[in-house]
C-alpha cells in the first residue's frame, strides 16, 4: 500500500484532472492554463514524492488447499471459523461429583497395580466398575435443582454449533444485521436435516477462555437480536421452519447495549415471533436466562434438555434479593421451579430431551442425536397444521400460562401441599345454626344409648373440632373487646425472647402474665360475646366427656373380646378344667392349704394366661404395667387385709408429704406457670410452647421426687415392695375360684381407664 504526498497550491476552480496534467511539466500543483496567463519567469519548485509500504499479514482464508467434499456439515463448513479444538478440554469435576472421582481413582490404582505386578485383579476391577456405574446412576437420577444449574453451566457442555454440525447434513452460517454489526454471541444459518431445510438461530458460548471472550460468554447485544430478527423475516419469506437453540445467562446489560436499545430489540423480537407463519421450535440446551432467552424463545413448542434450566432470574440473584445472600441459591433454585421436570408440570415446557448419565458433555454425539429426533418428531406435528391453526397454537401456548379455573376439582396429591385450613380465616357458625347441630347430635347420642349401639363417632369428632375453632375465635373476640389485645401481643413477644427453653421464665414476665390473666378474667363477663363463649365452652366440655366415655366403652369391649378369645381356646380350656378338677380333688378350701406342687401348677397356668393376654392387649395398642407372678406363700401377718392397711397408711404419708411440697411457694409458682403456659398454648400448641410445658413439668416432677426419695418413705416403700402385692392379689383370686367349687362363669376382664390406664386382674 502506497501513500503519495503532493505540495500543492490552492486555486479556485482547479479540478483534479488539471492538477494531474500539470505534474507532467515538472511544475507541481499549477494548471497549464494558469501558467499561460502568468509571467513565464516563475521560479521552479521541486516536486517531492513520498511512498510508504505497510507490511500486512497475509489473509488467512479458512478454506484448506484440499477440502474434503464428504465432511460433516457440507463443504461450506470449511468457511466457518468454528473449528475443532486443537487441545482437548480439561475435565471439570463439580462438587457433588467428587465421590465418583474417588471411585475412579481406585479403579486407576487397581489397574496400574495389575499392570505392574502381573496379578489378576479383574474381579476387583469389575466390582469397582459396577460400583461406579451404580453411584453414577443414583447421583444423576436424584439431582437437586441447584445441581442441575451447575450441570447446565458446565464449561465442557456442548454448544449450539457443536450440536448443529452433528445433526445437519449441510449448514452455512449467515452473518450481519444489515446495520454494520455482526454479534458473535448469536449464530444464524441455514441447514438441512434429512433433506428438510431449516433456519437455525442459536446463542453460542465459547469452549475456552479465548472463545468466551469472543462470544461475550453467550450474552447477546442488540445487534445479535436484530440479526436473529432479520433471519426470522428471511425464513418467514421463504417458508423455512425455524429452530432456535437457547443457551444464555441473559442479554448483555452494559451501558452501551442499553444506549443502543437492548430492551427495544428484545421486545421487537417477541412481537414479531408471534406473527411468523412458519413453525417455530425452541430448544433449551443449557441455561435460559430472562428476556435474553425469551427473545428467541416464543415458539410453538419449547423443548428442554434433561439438565437444562429456564429462569426469569438466576438462583444467585434471587437469593441475594430475597435472603440477602447468594449462599441461599440452593433454596432459591428449589423455590423458582426452573428445572425441566418442574416446567413440564407447569406446562411451560412441552417436552424433555434425555441426556446421558453424567450430563450432555459425557456423550455429546448421543445427545445431539436425541435433539435431532426431537426436532423431526415435533416438526412433523407442526408442519401438518395450516397457517391459521399454527398461529392460534402459538398464541394459546402463551395465553394459558398462569391461568386458573375457579371451583375446579383439586388433585389429592396437590392438595397435600396446599395451605391448611388452620391457617385460613375462621368463619364462625351463627348461634342458631350451631344450636341446631348440637341438638341434632345430642338426639343421635341418646338414640345410640337406648339401642346399645355405638354413638356417631365421626359426627362427634367433627363437632368437637368445630367447637374448638369456635371457642378460639370467641376468645380472640373477647380479648379485642376488653382492649387487652395489644398488651397480649407485647407480652407474647417478651415471652418469645426468653433465651433458654429449659429454664423458668423471668419472674417479672411471670407477674405480668398473672396480672393480665386476672384482668382478663375480671373483664370477661363484661365482654359482649361472653354468653356465647360460655355456651360453646359448656358444649365442648359435654361432647369431650361423651367422646371419652365412648372411647372407654369401645376399648373395654375390645379388651373383653380379646380376653374371651383367649379363654375360649381349646388348649386353655382343657388346662383350666384339669386344674379345677385337681383342686377339687385335693379337698383344700384355700390357696394356702394346697400342696406346693399344685400351687406351682396354678401359678404357672395363671402366668401363661397372663402372657397371652398381655400380647393381645399390646396388639390393640395398650401398655400393660405391673403384672407379675410370684409363688411366695403368705404368712398370717401378711394377709391381704393387713397388707392393704399398710399400703393405705403409706399412701396417706406420701399424700401429706406431696401436699407439703406443693404448698411451698416455689412449687406453687411452678404449677401456676404451667397452667398459664397450657392456657396460652391453647388447643394446638407450637413447638416452643410444648418445650416450655415439658421443661416446667420436668422440674415439678423432680421437686416431688426429691422430696419423697429424701425422706423415710423410701424405706417403707422398699419394705412393702419386697412383700409383692401381686401375690396377695393372685391368692385372693385363687381363693375366690376355689369357693365357687364346680360353678363356672364366663371370665371377663375389667379395666380402669383413668389418667394412666392399667391392667389389674386377669382371673
Amino acid at each position: 500500500m502506497a501513500s503519495i504526498a503532493y505540495s500543492t497550491a490552492a486555486f479556485t476552480g482547479t479540478s483534479a484532472s488539471d492538477l494531474l496534467r500539470s505534474s507532467s511539466n515538472g511544475v507541481s500543483g499549477i494548471p497549464l492554463k494558469t501558467l499561460g496567463k502568468a509571467p513565464f519567469s516563475v521560479k521552479k519548485r521541486d516536486a517531492t514524492v513520498v511512498a510508504k509500504l505497510k507490511k500486512g499479514k497475509k489473509h488467512d482464508y479458512p478454506w484448506p488447499a484440499d477440502p474434503d467434499p464428504n465432511v460433516k456439515g457440507g463443504v461450506l463448513t470449511h468457511l466457518s471459523h468454528f473449528k475443532p479444538l486443537k487441545e482437548k478440554q480439561k475435565p471439570v469435576t463439580l462438587d457433588f461429583e467428587k465421590p465418583l472421582v474417588e471411585i475412579e481413582k481406585k479403579m486407576i490404582d487397581v489397574r496400574r497395580m495389575a499392570n505392574e505386578t502381573g496379578l489378576d485383579f479383574s474381579d476387583q476391577i469389575i466390582l469397582l466398575e459396577n460400583k461406579y456405574q451404580q453411584a453414577l446412576k443414583d447421583l444423576y437420577t436424584h439431582l437437586t435443582p441447584i445441581q442441575r444449574v451447575h450441570i447446565a453451566r458446565h464449561p465442557n457442555r456442548p454448544t449450539f454449533l457443536d450440536h448443529i454440525f452433528s445433526i445437519t447434513d449441510k449448514f452455512v452460517e449467515l452473518h450481519g444485521d444489515r446495520s454494520g454489526y455482526d454479534d458473535p454471541a448469536i449464530v444464524t444459518g441455514i441447514g438441512t436435516i434429512d433433506d428438510r431445510r431449516y433456519m437455525f438461530i442459536g446463542q453460542q458460548k465459547g469452549r475456552n477462555t479465548k472463545e468466551n471472550i469472543h462470544r461475550n460468554f453467550g450474552m447477546p447485544t442488540p445487534h445479535g437480536y436484530r440479526k436473529a430478527l432479520r433471519m426470522m423475516y428471511y425464513a418467514d419469506h421463504h417458508g423455512f421452519p425455524i429452530v432456535t437453540f437457547i443457551d444464555t445467562p441473559g442479554a448483555y446489560a452494559d451501558l452501551k447495549s442499553e444506549e443502543l436499545g437492548q430492551g427495544e430489540a428484545i421486545a421487537h423480537n417477541l412481537r414479531t415471533m408471534f406473527g411468523l407463519k412458519v413453525p417455530i421450535v425452541s430448544i433449551v440446551i443449557g441455561e435460559g436466562g430472562s428476556g435474553g432467552a425469551l427473545a428467541i424463545g416464543c415458539a410453538n413448542k419449547l423443548l428442554m434438555l434433561e439438565n437444562a434450566v429456564f429462569y426469569v432470574a438466576s438462583p444467585e440473584a434471587c437469593a441475594a434479593i430475597l435472603w440477602k445472600t447468594a449462599k441461599a441459591s440452593p433454596k432459591a433454585a428449589e423455590k423458582l421451579r426452573i428445572t425441566a421436570p418442574e416446567l413440564c408440570r407447569l406446562q411451560i415446557c412441552d417436552g424433555i430431551i434425555p441426556e446421558p448419565l453424567g450430563g450432555a458433555h459425557a456423550d455429546p454425539a448421543w445427545t445431539s442425536q436425541q435433539i435431532k429426533a426431537a426436532i423431526n418428531e415435533t416438526m412433523d406435528e407442526l408442519t401438518a397444521m395450516d397457517t391459521e391453526k399454527l398461529l392460534k397454537h402459538r398464541t394459546h401456548k402463551f395465553r394459558k400460562l398462569g391461568g386458573f379455573e375457579e371451583n375446579a376439582q383439586v388433585d389429592p396429591k396437590k392438595k397435600v401441599n396446599m395451605k391448611k385450613e388452620e391457617d385460613q380465616i375462621v368463619r364462625t357458625t351463627p348461634n342458631e345454626e350451631l344450636e341446631g347441630e348440637v341438638e341434632k347430635l345430642k338426639q343421635q347420642i341418646l338414640k345410640a344409648k337406648e339401642s346399645s349401639s355405638k354413638p356417631p363417632e365421626m359426627a362427634l369428632k367433627d363437632m368437637i373440632e368445630k367447637l374448638k375453632k369456635e371457642v378460639d375465635h370467641e376468645y380472640s373476640e373477647a380479648i379485642k373487646a376488653t382492649g387487652l389485645k395489644d398488651r397480649l401481643d407485647m407480652l407474647r413477644e417478651e415471652v418469645s425472647k426468653v433465651n433458654s427453653r429449659d429454664q423458668l421464665m423471668n419472674p417479672v414476665i411471670r407477674d405480668k402474665i398473672e396480672k393480665l390473666k386476672d384482668e382478663f378474667n375480671q373483664k370477661l363477663s363484661a365482654a359482649p360475646n361472653h354468653p356465647t363463649l360460655q355456651y360453646k365452652l359448656d358444649m365442648l366440655k359435654e361432647f369431650s366427656k361423651a367422646k371419652s366415655l365412648s372411647d372407654a366403652a369401645t376399648l373395654k369391649q375390645e379388651v373383653n373380646k380379646k380376653f374371651n378369645e383367649i379363654m375360649s381356646r381349646p388348649e386353655i380350656n382343657e388346662k383350666l378344667e384339669a386344674l379345677k378338677a385337681e383342686v377339687q380333688n385335693s379337698g383344700s378350701s384355700s390357696f394356702a392349704d394346697l400342696d406346693q406342687g399344685l400351687k406351682d401348677k396354678v401359678l404357672s397356668t395363671r402366668k401363661e394366661v397372663e402372657l397371652e393376654m398381655i400380647s393381645a392387649l399390646k396388639s390393640i395398642g395398650l401398655i400393660v404395667e405391673g403384672v407379675k407372678s410370684n409363688a411366695k406363700v403368705l404368712s398370717e401377718k401378711d394377709s391381704p387385709s393387713i397388707f392393704k392397711n399398710k399400703v393405705d397408711h403409706l399412701n396417706e404419708e406420701i399424700k401429706k408429704k406431696i401436699e407439703n411440697v406443693v404448698g411451698s411457694l416455689e412449687l406453687k409458682n411452678m404449677i401456676e406457670l404451667l397452667k398459664l403456659e397450657i392456657a396460652m398454648a391453647g388447643n394446638k400448641p407450637d413447638t416452643e410452647s410444648k418445650s416450655k410445658i415439658e421443661a416446667i413439668q420436668k422440674q415439678i416432677k423432680q421437686r416431688l421426687s426429691e422430696a419423697i426419695i429424701s425422706s423415710e418413705l423410701k424405706e417403707k416403700y422398699e419394705d412393702l415392695k419386697e412383700k409383692n402385692s401381686e401375690v396377695e392379689q393372685y391368692s385372693a383370686g385363687a381363693d375366690e375360684s376355689l369357693q365357687k367349687e364346680t360353678k363356672y362363669e364366663e371370665p371377663r376382664l375389667e379395666i380402669n381407664l383413668g389418667a394412666n390406664s392399667s391392667f389389674a386382674q386377669c382371673m
